[in-house]
């Protein structure tokens, strides 16, 4: 039996804009470098941290290496970590 209905279609969500210029979807490669790298943490509450690398640990050798040129972006990265649970909460990226 044919399906009476028609296949929906979704546009692709655009890109977000900051200062009216398009920006990248933040890579996962830097969710990842702040979650094994951070050195700044700190306690939101109710089994929450807020981790974040400091200018420090951005400079480290190590860092600069995974990160690259993204080192930047990274700065301004922070993320709400779920200790009970140990996982992400929300990814956080300053404009």
């Amino acid at each position: 039996m044919a399906s009476q209905f028609s296949r929906r279609r979704f546009a692709a969500s655009p890109a977000p804009q900051v200062d009216g210029l398009e920006r990248a979807a933040l890579p996962g490669s830097v969710v990842d470098a702040v979650l094994r790298f951070h050195d700044e943490e700190q306690d939101q509450g109710y089994g929450r941290t807020l981790l974040r690398l400091s200018e420090k640990r951005l400079r480290n050798r190590e860092v600069k290496k995974v990160l690259g040129k993204l080192a930047s972006r990274a700065a301004n990265v922070a993320i709400l970590w779920n200790e009970d649970e140990s996982q992400i909460i929300t990814v956080l990226e300053a404009a």
